[in-house]
């Protein structure tokens, strides 16, 4: 899609956070998916919302990201995606 619109100066990116802790994991999860909810991250916690919106300030920034298209910052506290 990157490589579809570059033509049209239209930047195509994007953000893949692992866990995000928001109040919706608790209201919305059983209790014993809570507890497991950041398990499989190295750094054993989710991330606060806070600490993934500078990427999507990054990407939203003319300035700081006009070279970059194609991309997808993945703030995932240490975990390895397969493949």
């Amino acid at each position: 899609m990157a490589q579809n619109l570059i033509e049209r100066k239209i930047r195509v990116n994007a953000v893949a956070p692992g866990p995000v802790w928001t109040p919706l994991i608790p209201a919305t999860f059983p209790p014993e998916k809570v507890e497991k909810f950041s398990e499989q991250v190295p750094m054993k916690r989710a991330a606060d919302p806070d600490e993934i919106a500078p990427s999507y300030v990054f990407f939203a920034s003319e300035r700081m990201s006009s070279y970059y298209t194609g991309e997808v910052l993945a703030p995932i506290g240490g975990e390895t995606l397969p493949g």
